[in-house]
């Protein structure tokens, strides 16, 4: 399954409620498991990103859709990037040549 690193920033709404950020990510990720998407692991971080998550989903329509339904919440704003493994890396580069 493709893999998708998600980077996220609080919003004012998100800040306010800071102590409910552990419920909401176990919400999310109940979210992606009903997408047919798997939360790998998600970690709070410092620096520009408030959360940095790595998933798994069907497709970039799925990683999408997931994105626009956490975003929709108010409490987060996202930055999706699609992630290749090393056996994935390989096919792109004999492509390339």
């Amino acid at each position: 399954m493709p893999k998708y690193i998600g980077l996220y920033q609080f919003t004012e709404q998100g800040i306010k409620a800071f102590d409910g950020s552990v419920q909401r990510a176990r919400a999310a990720a109940a979210a992606a498991e009903q997408m047919g998407g798997k939360l790998q692991s998600i970690h709070w971080t410092l620096g520009p990103y408030d959360l940095v998550a790595i998933a798994d989903f069907p497709d970039d329509d799925t990683a999408a859709a997931f994105g626009l339904k956490l975003a929709s919440l108010g409490n987060v704003r996202t930055t999706t990037m699609r992630a290749f493994d090393e056996s994935e890396m390989t096919k792109i580069v004999a492509k390339a040549k």
